[in-house]
């Protein structure tokens, strides 16, 4: 006989720090393998203090779902991470898998938030580390 399956609800606070992080990102799950039944998705919260940006990295096989809900964010990619697309609210984004990128809160005095997606799981790869002066306007202010 299978166990019974029900909704389950991760309350604002109380949401799984113990998942892959990347620098100043900062990444909170309220649906993982971690601490719910899901079996096939991450979901969670990621945020950047005002000035930080995530280390080089990439999350394997995961693709990656993300929405802005909060604040101005970039992500650089390509040769020397010389790419970039930026977000603000409202915006949604898709990171290809084994893509490397860095993400990074534009802004010096506000916070960024992201809500991110995954599958299978939050996947992080963190990479060697870059000076600021590679990633094409970002201070940390």
């Amino acid at each position: 006989m299978s166990e019974k399956v029900i909704p389950v609800v991760t309350r604002a606070g109380a949401e799984h720090s113990g998942t892959g992080q990347s620098g100043g990102a900062v990444r909170v799950s309220g649906v993982s393998p971690q601490h719910t039944p899901a079996t096939k998705i991450w979901f969670g919260k990621v945020s950047n203090k005002p000035g930080y940006r995530s280390y080089p990295h990439h999350h394997g096989e995961a693709e990656t779902g993300g929405y802005v809900l909060k604040g101005h964010g970039r992500i650089y990619y390509g040769d020397n991470y010389a790419e970039f697309v930026d977000m603000t609210d409202g915006d949604f984004v898709f990171v290809p898998p084994f893509m490397p990128h860095v993400e990074v809160n534009m802004s010096t005095t506000e916070e960024l938030v992201w809500l991110t997606t995954r599958t299978p799981d939050n996947i992080v790869v963190n990479l060697p580390d870059v000076d600021d002066a590679l990633l094409t306007g970002y201070s940390r202010g």
